[in-house]
């Protein structure tokens, strides 16, 4: 406890640390109090929150922290951006155009960032069409008619485009990455709620059942780290070079592959894809068979859908891991910097052999990731509560994991440099994208 509250006094003793960290606080404030401001023309106290807080729109609901089922100003939040920057991000691995501007350097990320801005307005007006279309009911709707939708639709653009300039302003004045930040506090505002509630449907009469519950749910978060950490080190030697008098090179390093290279994105897109069988099957709900898809894939903790989501999982981990890190790239790259795998000749079988340990180690991977993204349905059929449920796995504990690393390793970065200690005695806190050198 002495050391913890050393490293706060240390943390709040460099000054811009501080003022970062303050920062980041008042911007996640202002985007928790965007969250219940109602969108003008609604009755706040005729909403059914219940209505859009289950299901599958229960998830959307979750990464913004309660803003849709509050049919607030940010009721899409970030999420309009994030489907951006992943159509985007797939365009520079298929668009020649897009792999142009992506090697230009900051002029190039410039134009990606405005695309991609700009396509964040047309799916901000898509969605949140069919937002106001399919998820408000005309009930609540104090004036319906053409000027409600089209005032709400342009606050809601005009939310999404704040909560994107949140972001940014919290990755350039704040600590962390912004993006990652705004999700992540949208999920931990539910937390609480969500463990009120299971605390309150499980004692005095299931008290043991929740401990077992909290336990449950500690174990799951360490393998989740572990799965975010872990690595596959190839072994690099760079050739010794003679420059003058001077000898140079011959030091080691390692090329770090990640067991889960890939990250949350495949969950997101399988996510994505998940939507499709109910609202397809929407169009034949008089037939039997559509209305057995459209309940089956309408509830997310089936055994029909945790099926058909695992198996999407794994098939977009090895597509997104295929396409993030190539091979061809990785041994040019080593052969002309006179870096070379020991045992494995350069070019062709350097690259074979890096393409072989991925696939490996991609595998493995892709079932861990699967198994986590659903273990929220077995956690439900094992008696948790929905809401409790969704943090035992899936996209939000992912986000979490990863986004409070990241955070730690850059507080941890500024101790460092101000010749304090790290935050932790036992070793480095380590992100993401931070791998220590051999």
């Amino acid at each position: 406890m002495k050391r913890f509250i050393q490293t706060i006094r240390n943390i709040f003793s460099i000054e811009d640390l501080r003022v970062r960290i303050l920062n980041t606080i008042g911007f996640l404030v202002i985007f928790r109090l965007g969250s219940y401001i109602v969108l003008p023309g609604i009755n706040p106290n005729l909403l059914d929150r219940e209505a859009n807080s289950s299901g599958i729109l229960g998830y959307l609901n979750n990464f913004l922290g309660g803003a849709f089922s509050n049919a607030s100003i940010f009721a899409l939040g970030i999420m309009p951006y994030i489907s951006a920057s992943i159509i985007v991000q797939l365009l520079t691995f298929a668009v020649p155009y897009f792999q142009k501007l992506q090697k230009e350097g900051e002029s190039g990320r410039k134009r990606l960032n405005q695309l991609t801005r700009v396509l964040t307005i047309f799916i901000t007006v898509f969605q949140g069409y069919s937002y106001l279309k399919g998820t408000i009911d005309p009930a609540v709707i104090i004036a319906p008619g053409v000027m409600f939708y089209v005032t709400s639709l342009v606050l809601i653009i005009a939310g999404t485009m704040f909560c994107m300039w949140l972001g940014e302003r919290i990755t350039d004045k704040g600590i962390g990455n912004g993006i990652s930040m705004l999700i992540m506090i949208g999920i931990v505002s539910r937390l609480p709620l969500a463990l009120a509630a299971e605390l309150t449907d499980k004692f005095p009469g299931k008290a043991i059942f929740f401990i077992v519950e909290l336990f449950a749910l500690f174990g799951i978060v360490v393998a989740v780290i572990a799965l975010t950490q872990a690595t596959r080190r190839i072994p690099i030697q760079y050739a010794k070079q003679v420059i003058g008098n001077k000898l140079y090179g011959g030091k080691r390093d390692f090329i770090p592959l990640k067991l889960n290279s890939a990250g949350v994105m495949p969950i997101i897109f399988a996510q994505a894809l998940m939507f499709i069988p109910a609202l397809v099957a929407g169009l034949w709900s008089d037939s039997d068979l559509g209305a057995y898809i459209g309940s089956t894939f309408s509830d997310p903790y089936s055994w029909q859908y945790s099926l058909v989501f695992a198996l999407m999982i794994l098939i977009f981990t090895f597509f997104y891991t295929a396409i993030t890190i190539n091979s061809n790239d990785i041994a040019d790259n080593l052969k002309r910097n006179g870096g070379f795998i020991p045992g494995v000749k350069p070019g062709k079988q350097t690259a074979d052999f890096i393409d072989t340990v991925l696939s490996r180690i991609t595998f493995p991977g892709a079932l861990f990731l699967a198994a986590i993204a659903v273990l929220p349905a077995f956690a439900v059929r094992a008696g948790v509560g929905q809401n409790f449920a969704q943090f035992f796995g899936g996209t939000s504990l992912l986000i979490l994991v990863g986004v409070v690393l990241d955070t730690l390793q850059q507080i941890e970065s500024y101790l460092l440099m101000r010749h304090y200690e790290g935050m932790m005695k036992s070793g480095r806190v380590k992100g993401r994208s931070q791998f220590a050198a051999a």
